[in-house]
């Protein structure tokens, strides 16, 4: 009982870090010599995502973001790869992301 008289309910409560070593682990089993397994990139947890970042910073470094530990480190291999990448070579099938972001801007009409 707590100090109201109420029954406290036991919360379950998640150890991130070592959900995040162990799933990186097996990521990094299945990708051996990846830039996962080669960089380790640190994961954190926000919210309802998982954040794999290599530099000092998001702001920064190479990331990738995703709601489970393998897609974030799927993300980080994509996004590392992209950055290492020489401007006109083509990411192989196997590494470009299932889904992406498509920005087209209007150019603003002649006066």
């Amino acid at each position: 009982m707590n100090t109201n008289g109420q029954t406290a309910h036991p919360r379950r409560v998640v150890d991130h870090a070592v959900t995040a070593t162990e799933e990186m682990k097996h990521y990094c089993a299945n990708h051996p010599g990846g830039p996962s397994d080669v960089r380790h990139p640190q994961l954190f947890f926000r919210g309802d995502l998982w954040i794999a970042v290599l530099g000092p910073s998001v702001g920064e470094g190479i990331v990738g973001i995703g709601p489970t530990v393998a897609a974030a480190l799927r993300a980080f291999d994509v996004q590392y790869l992209i950055s290492i990448a020489p401007p006109n070579e083509d990411i192989s099938a196997a590494m470009k992301p299932e889904r992406s972001l498509t920005v087209h801007l209007r150019q603003p009409p002649d006066c």
